[in-house]
């Protein structure tokens, strides 16, 4: 049987970041083409108050040309809920990433906690590498969450 839902996707400010992002052109227009998939409305796309704060640290010409694209797609906002927190918490405590990556940390938390399907990054310093995404794989069976995948935005731009 076929699963029809909207798949729940959650962005990191990488992604949101890569929107305009000269000095990494790839980069860029991968995100800008995922961009147009999400402007058609196949998926459900969440982004966090971290990720808006993190956003928030941008230059003003950037943070208004992402507050632009931001404008042209439907999102919603997830809390830094007590379950994120514990849920971030067990990956610094497992060695999965250390300390000074506490928001990395909590942008697989919120998504974790919030049932995504996807968590889309492309900081693959401390999310999308093996020891993260088997690290996450272990939390989210131990602790009987939903199955989630960290990918780039690459993984959606497959032929349709």
């Amino acid at each position: 049987m076929i699963d029809n839902r909207k798949l729940k996707v959650y962005l990191d400010t990488s992604v949101i970041s890569h929107l305009w992002q000269l000095d990494a052109p790839e980069k860029m227009k991968e995100t800008l083409d995922l961009w147009e998939r999400f402007k058609s409305g196949h998926f459900d796309v969440y982004l966090s108050q971290v990720t808006i704060e993190e956003a928030n640290e941008c230059s003003e010409e950037k943070r208004q040309k992402l507050g632009n694209y931001l404008n042209e797609i439907k999102y919603t906002i997830l809390n830094l809920s007590e379950i994120a927190i514990s849920i971030g918490q067990q990956i610094i405590e497992l060695g999965i990433l250390k300390e000074k990556s506490r928001d990395d940390a909590n942008h697989i938390g919120i998504a974790v906690a919030n049932g995504m399907d996807f968590v889309i990054s492309w900081n693959f310093k401390h999310m999308i590498n093996i020891k993260t995404v088997n690290g996450v794989r272990a939390i989210t069976n131990l602790g009987n969450y939903k199955p989630i995948d960290l990918v780039t935005p690459t993984y959606f731009l497959g032929e349709e």
